[in-house]
């Protein structure tokens, strides 16, 4: 067999890479668009460049901030925060809908909780874990696991339950005990969608690190966002809310890198 494409493979992946050119260009137009309609809109008067901002006083401040290098503390909290949270979350997941799917009766009893749980609103709790765990870097913590343990053991539990009951009955056929059916067919099926789960994990354990900045933080992009508002620096508040977006950008890549040097 010849090691080389055919000519209609060639055609497929000029096409392929075209198409990638094209979203790229597209999305940096569309970006430079908004940025400009932005900046445009507040020389002109059209909105209020105090309260919204522009692209050029952003910049300013975000220079301001690499100069002092308060853009690295603040940056470098909330990005700690939210992989000690990310791991923790991906940790007691697995755990737990392990423990579900070891145990029917369990799973039965638990899931009514479960769904109530995931269904709450995590800034309802945020006040009562700042008066259980005190103002400091626990309560952030514990609030970003809060927003995102739920839905992780319901998705991953989920995914278990789903198994391919043939592949399953041929472990026990073979001899096999409930630890082989787990470490040699659920667990090495389930790593696609425990990928998929960490890319809306780690955007959640994000959001809840915001949250508890909100209200038990010194430091952090969070805690910048409410002094902002507070002193009515909307520069510093808009700066923030820039750098949050691309540290969640940065983060998902992170995750799709790992998805791809994954081979299923």
């Amino acid at each position: 067999m010849s090691e080389h494409p055919s000519l209609a493979q060639q055609e497929f992946i000029e096409k392929e890479k075209l198409h990638r050119r094209n979203v790229q260009i597209w999305r940096s137009m569309l970006l430079v668009l908004l940025l400009a309609l932005w900046e445009l809109c507040a020389r002109l008067g059209i909105i209020n460049d105090f309260i919204f901002s522009s692209p050029s006083r952003v910049t300013i401040c975000f220079w301001k901030m690499l100069v002092d290098k308060s853009i690295f503390l603040h940056t470098g909290i909330t990005i700690m925060e939210t992989l000690i949270s990310f791991l923790l979350v991906i940790t007691l997941g697995l755990m737990i809908s392990v423990l579900l799917w070891a145990s029917r009766s369990a799973s039965e009893v638990l899931e009514p909780y479960l769904v109530m749980l995931n269904s709450l609103p995590k800034s309802a709790l945020a006040p009562i874990l700042i008066v259980w765990l005190g103002n400091n870097i626990k309560t952030i913590i514990v609030a970003a696991i809060s927003v995102a343990v739920f839905g992780c053991i319901m998705t991953i539990h989920t995914g278990f339950t789903q198994t391919d009951p043939d592949k399953i009955k041929l472990i026990y056929s073979l001899g096999g005990k409930k630890k082989d059916v787990l470490l040699k067919v659920l667990l090495p099926g389930s790593v696609p969608l425990i990928i998929s789960n960490m890319k809306v994990n780690i955007g959640l354990c994000l959001v809840g690190v915001i949250i508890g900045e909100f209200l038990a933080a010194n430091k952090g992009l969070g805690y910048l966002i409410i002094y902002g508002s507070q002193v009515f620096q909307m520069d510093l508040v808009v700066t923030s809310i820039v750098i949050l977006c691309i540290v969640s950008a940065i983060l998902y890549q992170g995750i799709s890198l790992l998805e791809k040097n994954i081979r299923f």
